[in-house]
């Protein structure tokens, strides 16, 4: 994925991680009709076809499927990084289509939250650092940037690991930093690609716990990439995706 804090100026986030205030059922992400093909020496390579998925607010939902079948193209469609090639795109009540990449930036800084699987984090910055980066891109004053950032890391619960750096954390650790960072902005959603797929069963677990917890407690929408089909029953629903189309959910936690 490209950098998503490369992003314009966007107005001062909500407090970090806002407790949930009740259930809505408005769609926070709308994709509908969408294909999309690239092209190599002008051969068309078609990667989804005619997707039509809807999240609703407040929905964890994790999207399983073989390498190579589409589901990071599909988060990067959602997430503005990409463009279809046909159909739409409905993030937040906002149709991507026709967004100039300014705007494109500026809509990723206000509404979406990116956990990676292999963390991103700035290796010469601190925990507290790293989570504080996208708060830069607001107006915030410095004192509102250190609230939202400590009320982040007491949430992933490394508060006491503030003024570590990443080579002084367990991956587990890393990647519950960059959850931090992800929600520290107060994001429409969630967007995680394979979040737990460089840890061990014990820090998978802890993030599995943590991703839950969003969503359950403050009301987080999460679309999750995963191969396991454990990270995948943590979600409230598992949508699959194989040679770039739709298909049943699989069954009985089968991959």
């Amino acid at each position: 994925m490209s950098d998503p804090f490369a992003a314009a100026p966007s107005p001062s986030p909500s407090p970090a991680v806002a407790p949930a205030s009740g259930p809505t059922r408005e769609a926070t992400v709308r994709v509908a009709a969408v294909a999309k093909t690239y092209y190599r020496d002008q051969q068309p390579i078609p990667v989804l076809e005619n997707i039509d998925l809807t999240i609703q607010s407040g929905e964890f939902v994790a999207l399983m499927g073989p390498s190579g079948s589409g589901k990071t193209t599909l988060l990067n469609l959602v997430a503005g990084i990409d463009r279809p090639s046909s159909g739409s795109v409905v993030v937040a009540g906002n149709d991507l289509h026709g967004m100039s990449e300014r705007q494109l930036a500026a809509f990723r800084s206000r509404h979406v939250g990116f956990i990676f699987q292999f963390y991103n984090l700035i290796p010469v910055l601190t925990a507290f650092e790293n989570v504080e980066l996208p708060l830069l891109l607001t107006s915030l004053s410095k004192a509102e940037r250190r609230k939202h950032v400590a009320t982040a890391l007491e949430v992933v619960g490394l508060s006491d690991r503030r003024d570590h750096y990443p080579r002084q954390l367990s991956g587990g650790q890393e990647q519950r930093v960059a959850i931090a960072r992800a929600v520290v902005t107060d994001p429409t959603v969630l967007l995680a690609d394979e979040p737990t797929g460089d840890l061990d069963k014990r820090s998978e677990e802890e993030v599995l716990v943590l991703l839950r917890r969003l969503n359950q407690e403050f009301a987080k929408t999460i679309l999750m990439v995963t191969h396991d089909p454990k990270a995948a029953a943590s979600a409230g629903r598992t949508v699959r995706i194989e040679k770039g189309a739709l298909v049943a959910a699989p069954k009985d936690g089968q991959a």
